[in-house]
C-alpha cells in the first residue's frame, strides 16, 4: 500500500538547540490554522509526546526503530496519521545521535525510514558566519537526508540576521529570537509534564511570527509517496478481562501502542489515579512510569496502596514498571522513609544521580507460575533510584542489553505481580498472556 501524507521532521544539531519547542510551536502554529496536525517524537521519550499531544489534541506517537522495527514504525505513522493533514515529527538529541555513536534509533534513521524531508534547527547564539560551517556538515554528512530547510534559534537582533543572511546554502525557513526566561523548566527526566506548563502552545505564537509557515508546508507536501508494509490481519477480539491503568500526576509514562495492543488482545482499560481513588474493579493492574517520588506523600495516604496490596495476595496479576516497580515496593526513601503498596520484596532509595540510561533487550524467563511466559523483551531504562531486594528476591527478566534492577536481572516478582525498571515497547505475545492471565482471575474470582 502506498500513502500520500505531508510529513516533516524537526530535526537539531544537538540537544538543547531548541527543537522541542519549536516543534511544539509549529505544531501549535499548524493547528491554529485548521490543520488536523498528527504529532509523532522519535526515541522513547515520554514526556514531549504529552506537549504535542494537549497542542494538537491527537495522541502523540514515539517511533523507534530499535524497540519497534522499521516495520512498525511505518505502520504506526501510517496508521496514526492517516486522516492528517500533516505529520509533524519531532526528533530526538542531535539528527545523527543513535545508540552507541551509531546511525541505529537516530531521527536521520526514522526520517529514512519515512522518507520525510528534514527541518533543520540551527542554535545561532554568539554565532554568525560560522552557523553555515554547521550547516554544509549536516547537509553533506549523509546523502540519504534531504535537509529542505533551516529554522536558526536564539537570533538576538535584526543585524544579527542579516549577517548570517548574506549566505544561504539551504532555504532559511525560520528566525526565532532569543526567548530570555520563556524557557520551559525541566527536571531529571527531562521537561516538565505538559498538564505543568503551557509554554509550548503560547511559543505558537513566536513561531507563527518567526517562520515561512507556507513554505513550511510546501516541504511538507513534498515528501514522496510512502509504501506501507501490509499489516498482519487480526481476528475482532471480544472484551475478555478488566485491565486498571494507573494515569495521573505520580503515573504518566505509557506508550499509546501498548495500550492499543492490550485492546487489540481484548482487554478493556480502564484508568484510575492512585493518589485519589480507590481501587475500580478490574481483573489486572498495569502501573506504568512517572514521578511517584514527587507524590510519594500522596501515595502513602491513599487507601489505594492497600487494596493493591490485598489484590496482589489474591493472585491478581500486576505488572508495573519504573515508577510503578517503586511503588509496588515496600517503601520508597527520598527525604525520609514513605510506604508504598508493599506487593514486591524491596525498598527503594532515590539517588542524585543517573543509575542507568538507554536502550534495553533481553527476555522473560517463562518463571513457573508466572503469566509473563518467555517473551522477548526491547525497551528503554532511566531513572534515578536504587531498588535494594531481599536476599531471595526472584527475577522474571534477563537481560542481554541494559542494567535492569541490578547486573542485567530485571523484574523482581511476587505472586502474580512482575516489576520492572525496563520501560517495555509490548509486544503481543506479552499483551495476550497478560489479558488472559487478566480473563483467568476474572474467572476464578
Amino acid at each position: 500500500m502506498q500513502v500520500t501524507i505531508p510529513r516533516i521532521v524537526i530535526a537539531g544539531t544537538h540537544s538543547g538547540c531548541g527543537k522541542t519547542t519549536i516543534a511544539s510551536g509549529l505544531m501549535a502554529a499548524l493547528t491554529e490554522r485548521g490543520l488536523r496536525v498528527h504529532p509523532f517524537k522519535t526515541g522513547p521519550d515520554f514526556i514531549d509526546p504529552t506537549h504535542h499531544s494537549i497542542t494538537c489534541g491527537r495522541i502523540s506517537r514515539n517511533l523507534d526503530p530499535f524497540m519497534m522495527g522499521e516495520t512498525g514504525v511505518l505502520r504506526t505513522f501510517a496508521s496514526a496519521s492517516g486522516d492528517a493533514d500533516i505529520a509533524v515529527i519531532e526528533g530526538a538529541m542531535g539528527l545523527f545521535d543513535g545508540i552507541d555513536g551509531t546511525d541505529i534509533a537516530s531521527t536521520a534513521h526514522v526520517a529514512r525510514i519515512l522518507r520525510a524531508p528534514v527541518i533543520l534547527v540551527v542554535d545561532a547564539y554568539a554565532s554568525s558566519r560560522s552557523v553555515h560551517a554547521v550547516v554544509r556538515g549536516f547537509q553533506n554528512f549523509d546523502p540519504h537526508i534531504r535537509i529542505a530547510g533551516i529554522i536558526f534559534n536564539r537570533i538576538a537582533t535584526g543585524k544579527h540576521r542579516e549577517m548570517i543572511a548574506t549566505e544561504e546554502f539551504v532555504p532559511a525557513l525560520g528566525w526565532i529570537p532569543h526567548q530570555r526566561g520563556s524557557e520551559i523548566k525541566s527536571r531529571h527526566l527531562g521537561l516538565v509534564m505538559a498538564h505543568e506548563s503551557d509554554g509550548m502552545r503560547s511559543f505558537g505564537r513566536i513561531v507563527r511570527d518567526s517562520c515561512d509557515i507556507s513554505a513550511i508546508l510546501d516541504v511538507a507536501q513534498s515528501a514522496p509517496l510512502l509504501a506501507i508494509p501490509p499489516a498482519q490481519k487480526t481476528p475482532d477480539v471480544n472484551k475478555r478481562a478488566v485491565i486498571g491503568v494507573a494515569r495521573d500526576e505520580a503515573f504518566c509514562f505509557y506508550y499509546q501502542d501498548n495500550l492499543d495492543r492490550l485492546v487489540r488482545a481484548g482487554a478493556e482499560i480502564k484508568f484510575f489515579s492512585p493518589m485519589q481513588d480507590t481501587l475500580p474493579e478490574v481483573d489486572a493492574l498495569y502501573i506504568g512510569g512517572g514521578y511517584p517520588e514527587l507524590h510519594a506523600k500522596k501515595l502513602e495516604d491513599s487507601r489505594c496502596r492497600h487494596a493493591i496490596h490485598d489484590m496482589a495476595d489474591k493472585g491478581m496479576p500486576i505488572y508495573g514498571e519504573c515508577g510503578g516497580l517503586m511503588y509496588l515496593c515496600r517503601s520508597v526513601s527520598i527525604d525520609r522513609k514513605f510506604r508504598m503498596a508493599d506487593v514486591l520484596p524491596a525498598r527503594v532509595e532515590m539517588t542524585k544521580t543517573i543509575e542507568a540510561l538507554g536502550y534495553v533487550k533481553g527476555r522473560h524467563n517463562g518463571r513457573p507460575g508466572l503469566w509473563s511466559g518467555t517473551a522477548l523483551i526491547r525497551g528503554h531504562e532511566f531513572h534515578y533510584s536504587r531498588v535494594a531486594c531481599d536476599a531471595d528476591a526472584r527475577f522474571a527478566i534477563r537481560l542481554t542489553l541494559g542494567k535492569g534492577i541490578e547486573n542485567g536481572k530485571d523484574g523482581l516478582t511476587e505472586q502474580n505481580t512482575l516489576g520492572a525498571y525496563t520501560h517495555a515497547y509490548f509486544s503481543d505475545t506479552f499483551c495476550r498472556r497478560f489479558v488472559a492471565a487478566a480473563e483467568n482471575f476474572q474467572r476464578n474470582h
